[in-house]
């Protein structure tokens, strides 16, 4: 796979696969422009060195056209934050759009409508990846967060490039993950959470091959105590996944890796701020209460071993971190992280909940990496081989 530091870029026109599927507001206001600053560095290099960008992504889950998906509202902000003048054009690909990307001089860009207006992007179809590939000289995918969707401007396109790159962004995702799996410094330790088990069997099965420590905690860590057998009141579960609890701790005993439950827990008689609310052992939860939290004893029990760790990955949160009363816990793992990485250990957050409790705390500046593709990390972290990364190398 090439690097984009091989590429000559002068005189080149280039498209570039971004991610702009950003979150608005009910007016219309981009709340978080992340995925937008990601892709600059990469646009920059291009321009800075004689090129020309044919910016292309999608936005939402579109059902053909639908002006409140269109990615003319992105134009203001990415104004903005590269201080030059950028062309919108209404379609994707056409006569127009080929006349002015033909036109395209040196330092200029054009964004292109939203992809997924068109069934052809997610169908992968060939026909619509070689019509955008018409537009440009050379390839550069710099959007992680669908590398690891099968359509035509993540993967088909890229047979039609004799010159074709990771931009610098998922270049970085590459490396982090490379880090984290092939030769990570030890002791590693993986922390997670989040809700269910089911959406992470496959992550924690393949990553026990490579970490030292396991910390489970959230919504998912209750599975395991009623695996175990014990007490959990109402808090949420998943009946069908308990053999799967099973075959984990089983696979971790035989790899040796250290496997960390939580001990006590807060719950509440209400999903809400105002329940009542008391700490509890984890394995003697009251009917009527659930877990919505690790408790105080865990706290510190997970923050010994991710302050003893070189290498940390955290997916997933420690509770319902967004309503204030269940926070304590997924704040007291994110400071361990940073504290952790401030001390020399290489840390990468990635998840979307996981990336807005770290940035919830102010702590984003002070861990290694953040990745900006959820489903894109997980995949990785099972093995899989991505088709957007793939069709770079082929």
């Amino acid at each position: 796979m090439k690097s984009i530091n091989e590429i000559s870029f002068n005189g080149k026109k280039v498209f570039i696969r971004v991610d702009f599927n950003v979150p608005f507001n009910d007016s219309g206001e981009i709340t978080d422009s992340s995925r937008i600053v990601a892709a600059l560095p990469t646009i920059e290099y291009v321009l800075s060195n004689g090129g020309s960008c044919i910016l292309a992504s999608h936005l939402g889950r579109p059902v053909g056209k639908d002006t409140e998906l269109s990615l003319k509202k992105i134009i203001p902000e990415l104004k903005k934050l590269l201080r030059k003048d950028v062309m919108f054009l209404e379609d994707s690909t056409g006569p127009q759009t080929k006349e002015t990307c033909s036109n395209l001089q040196n330092g200029e860009i054009v964004l292109l409508e939203n992809l997924r207006f068109y069934k052809e992007e997610t169908k992968a179809d060939i026909g619509f990846a070689k019509e955008l590939s018409s537009l440009a000289d050379i390839y550069i995918n710099d959007a992680y967060g669908t590398t690891h969707r099968e359509h035509a401007s993540t993967a088909t396109i890229a047979q039609f490039f004799d010159e074709k790159a990771p931009g610098m962004l998922l270049e970085k995702e590459i490396g982090s993950l490379k880090k984290l799996m092939e030769k990570p410094n030890k002791p590693v330790t993986a922390i997670i959470g989040g809700a269910k088990v089911s959406s992470k069997i496959s992550v924690i099965a393949n990553i026990l091959g490579f970490v030292d420590n396991l910390i489970i905690g959230g919504g998912m860590a209750y599975t395991f105590i009623k695996n175990n057998r014990g007490r959990i009141g109402d808090s949420i579960f998943e009946a069908d996944r308990l053999k799967d609890c099973s075959e984990i701790l089983s696979k971790a005993k035989h790899e040796n890796v250290n496997v960390f439950l939580p001990e006590d827990i807060l719950c509440s008689n209400e999903f809400s701020n105002s329940g009542l609310q008391k700490v509890t052992n984890i394995y003697e939860v009251p009917e009527g209460w659930q877990g919505l939290d690790i408790g105080p004893k865990t706290m510190e029990k997970f923050e010994q071993v991710i302050l003893g760790s070189s290498t940390i990955l955290w997916n997933g949160p420690m509770g319902v971190f967004e309503i204030p009363s269940f926070e304590k816990g997924t704040h007291a793992v994110a400071k361990a992280v940073a504290k952790a990485t401030q001390s020399g250990a290489y840390s990468l957050i990635g998840g979307g909940d996981s990336v807005a409790a770290i940035t919830k705390f102010g702590l984003q500046n002070q861990v290694s990496f953040i990745s900006t593709g959820g489903g894109a990390m997980l995949e990785s972290l099972e093995g899989k081989l991505l088709p957007g990364i793939n069709a770079l190398s082929q």
